[in-house]
C-alpha cells in the first residue's frame, strides 16, 4: 500500500528467546508448563474417581471404616495411619522449602542438611504407601460375605484363633492323625484362603496338599454385619447382629462354595466394595506414589551435585529451587487424593 511506513523493532524490544519474558529462568518455566499438564491428567482422574462413585447406587466404602490399622498395634484407629503419612509428605514439603531459602544465601551446608530430611521424608511415606497397600490387598479377618439371600456384607467384630489342623483324610504329605500346629497367623491365612476358594465345609478343611482335616478354631465373637449390596431380603445400611449374626456368617463360610466370602481387594474382586473403588484406589494412589518415587530420586541426584559442589561454583542453587517445584506439586496433589479417598 502506498505510503505505508513499515516500522522496524530493534533487537534489544524483541524477546529473543534468550530469557524468559517472565522474569525467570528457561528451566523454571518449563518445569511449570510439565506440572499444569500434570495436574491436568490429575484432576481427570480424580473427575472419573468422582463420577463412579457418583454414579454407584450402592453403599460407597467409608475411609475410617477401611483403613483404620495401624503397624505393629492392635485395636482400631481410624485414618491415623494415612493422616500420619499425610503429615509427614507436608513436613517434607517445609523441609524442601528450607532447602531452596538455605541456596538462596549460599548455604551449601544448610541444603545437604534440609535436602537429606527432604529425602527421608519421602521413604517414609513410600515405606507406608506400601505397607497400607498391603494391608488393603490383603484384607480384614473376616472379609465381605454374600449371605443366603444374595445380599453383601462386611463383617466386623473379633476372630477367633485357629488353634490346630487334625487330619482325618491323607493327603501327599499330611497323615492321618497328624496335628498340623503353626504360627496362629500362618494358620489364619490358610484357612481365609481355604474359605475363599470354597474348601472349607462343615468345619473340615481342604489343605493345599489334598489332605482334609478337621479346624480346631475358637468362636467368633461379638459379630456385626453390616449390608453394602441389598438383596432378597436385606436392604443397604441394615446391621444383623448378635447370635443371627454369628450363624450366618458361619453359614457362609463352612458352604464349601467358592467367593462367598472375599478377602481383600485385588482388580477382580473387592472386599470393601465395588470393584471400581479398588480399581481407582491402586491407579491413583499407584500414581502417585510414582510421582513420589521420582522425586525422591530426583532429590537424591541433585543433593549428590550439592555434595559435589557442582551449584556451589555455579554461583546459584536453582536445580533445588525447580526439584523443590515438583516437590510442593507432589504433596499438593496428595493432599486431594486424601481428601477424595479418605475424608469424603
Amino acid at each position: 500500500m502506498a505510503g505505508h511506513v513499515s516500522n522496524q523493532i530493534d533487537s534489544k524490544t524483541l524477546w529473543g528467546g534468550k530469557v524468559s519474558p517472565f522474569s525467570t529462568s528457561y528451566g523454571k518455566l518449563m518445569m511449570w508448563f510439565f506440572l499444569v499438564s500434570d495436574a491436568l491428567t490429575f484432576t481427570g482422574l480424580l473427575l472419573g474417581y468422582g463420577f463412579a462413585r457418583h454414579s454407584y447406587t450402592g453403599s460407597w466404602p467409608i475411609g475410617e471404616e477401611t483403613f483404620h490399622s495401624m503397624p505393629f498395634l492392635e485395636g482400631h484407629y481410624p485414618l491415623m495411619y494415612v493422616a500420619l503419612m499425610t503429615f509427614i509428605l507436608i513436613v517434607s514439603s517445609v523441609t524442601m522449602v528450607l532447602a531452596v531459602e538455605a541456596g538462596h544465601r549460599m548455604d551449601r551446608k544448610g541444603v545437604i542438611k534440609w535436602m537429606i530430611a527432604t529425602i527421608i521424608g519421602g521413604f517414609f511415606f513410600l515405606g507406608s504407601q506400601a505397607w497400607e497397600w498391603s494391608h488393603f490387598i490383603h484384607g480384614s479377618d473376616f472379609g465381605k460375605v454374600e449371605l443366603s439371600d444374595g445380599s453383601l456384607a462386611v463383617v466386623k467384630g473379633e476372630f477367633g484363633d485357629i488353634e490346630s489342623f487334625k487330619v482325618i483324610e491323607a493327603g501327599h504329605h499330611h497323615k492321618v492323625g497328624e496335628v498340623i500346629k503353626h504360627d496362629p497367623d500362618e494358620l489364619k491365612h490358610e484357612y481365609q484362603h481355604a474359605v475363599a476358594q470354597g474348601k472349607v465345609k462343615d468345619g473340615i478343611i481342604t489343605l493345599h496338599d489334598g489332605s482334609k482335616a478337621k479346624i480346631n478354631k475358637k468362636p467368633n465373637t461379638n459379630l456385626k454385619l453390616i449390608v453394602k449390596e441389598y438383596g432378597s431380603k436385606y436392604n443397604v445400611g441394615d446391621v444383623i447382629e448378635g447370635k443371627k449374626a454369628v450363624e450366618m456368617y458361619e453359614e457362609a463360610a463352612n458352604s464349601g462354595q467358592a467367593n462367598r466370602i472375599v478377602y481383600g481387594a485385588n482388580m477382580k474382586q473387592n472386599e470393601y466394595g465395588p470393584q471400581q473403588y479398588a480399581q481407582f484406589f491402586f491407579f491413583i494412589t499407584g500414581f502417585h506414589g510414582f510421582h513420589v518415587l521420582s522425586g525422591v530420586i530426583i532429590n537424591i541426584i541433585v543433593l549428590l551435585g550439592v555434595l559435589g559442589g557442582i551449584y556451589h561454583k555455579r554461583g546459584h542453587y536453582e536445580m533445588v529451587e525447580k526439584t523443590g517445584l515438583y516437590w510442593h506439586f507432589v504433596d499438593l496433589v496428595w493432599v486431594f487424593v486424601f481428601t477424595f479417598f479418605y475424608l469424603i
